[in-house]
């Protein structure tokens, strides 16, 4: 579906999905889990999901003739932390605006983690104290437009690349990859578990596992806390991808599957339950999963599969988006571990 995209590799290749026995049998051994290492996808500043969507951004950037990469995210934003390392890559410089989308009290938030690697890979940060939108921010805009202004070349790169035009390719692609590896396994997934937020990620899984008719086997888990707006948001991508690929067909709103029970109690600060998760899966399967995407996803997996969700036998497949390095912002909730 993806042939005529050019793309720019970022990441060592196809990543390897493992088997969850311990947490599987933990849970009651009714279905099989199994973690699509997103996590481990590159050796570019500990890597994650906005890679795929980057790699084929980035063959546009440089057509562009643009000089700075210029994006937003909260504090401990994953995704600035990529566009930081991504513009080391290839020789760009790189513009981070910081919002405030979380009240997170910790003393060395906004110094360590994400952050702290976007400063060393020399980005421009800047702080503005707004709070979490999932939409266009006009702090981004601004700082586009001072790019400008200092005789700089700036390239735009909304929140998460998610409403960027070629923000969905990337995990059509994984997709397809997870075909290929489901012919060498000799099973095809029953379900598939994704975070949700600005949506082009759940987006892509979307269109790509609607070409063998899996679309509403893609479960989202809302982290957002806005979870009307962005269901919305990864319809209008999902559909703007489909057209873009050639799907064939077009796409409703029932083919969104968006578990909305796990944000709370705001986007970006984790419950008790969301920490019983990260912590869970850390003591079973050494597998690290973070405050603000990833434990809540894993949260939700956990009480699908508890709840009895999932048919008993089905293979699920939970798609491990990286974002690690987050969890040093929040030191003082895990200081005992």
């Amino acid at each position: 579906m993806l042939e005529a995209f050019a793309r720019y590799p970022l990441t060592f290749g196809p990543t390897p999905i493992e088997r969850l026995d311990r947490l599987g049998a933990h849970l009651g051994g009714r279905v099989e889990l199994y973690a699509k290492r997103e996590d481990c996808n590159s050796g570019l500043a500990f890597g994650g999901n906005k890679l795929r969507k980057l790699e084929y951004i980035v063959p546009d950037a440089i057509a562009s003739g643009a000089d700075t990469l210029v994006t937003i995210g909260g504090v401990q934003s994953n995704h600035t932390r990529m566009v930081a390392a991504v513009a080391a890559k290839i020789g760009m410089k790189c513009r981070l605006v910081q919002e405030a989308w979380v009240p997170h009290e910790d003393a060395v938030y906004d110094r360590v983690g994400n952050i702290m690697l976007s400063r060393i890979m020399g980005a421009e940060v800047e702080l503005v104290d707004e709070g979490f939108d999932i939409g266009l921010r006009e702090s981004w805009r601004s700082a586009i437009e001072d790019v400008k202004a200092r005789g700089g070349r700036p390239y735009a790169i909304p929140a998460g690349a998610s409403v960027h035009p070629l923000g969905g390719l990337g995990y059509v692609g994984f997709a397809e990859e997870v075909r290929d590896q489901e012919r060498a396994l000799g099973f095809a997934f029953d379900y598939i578990v994704v975070c949700t937020v600005t949506g082009s990620t759940h987006a892509g899984m979307l269109v790509g596992f609607a070409k063998d008719g899996r679309e509403r086997k893609v479960i989202g888990i809302d982290a957002s806390a806005t979870p009307a707006r962005t269901k919305a948001q990864v319809l209008d991508i999902a559909r703007a991808t489909a057209d873009r690929v050639g799907l064939g067909r077009e796409l409703s709103a029932d083919d969104v599957v968006l578990v909305e029970d796990y944000a709370y109690p705001i986007y970006g600060v984790p419950s008790a339950e969301t920490k019983d998760a990260i912590r869970l899966c850390a003591r079973l399967e050494g597998m690290i999963t973070d405050p603000v995407y990833e434990g809540k996803s894993m949260q939700g997996m956990i009480d699908l599969v508890r709840k009895g969700s999932f048919p008993a036998g089905s293979r699920v497949l939970y798609a491990h988006l990286g974002g690690a390095p987050a969890l040093n912002g929040y030191g003082y909730a895990f200081r005992n571990g």
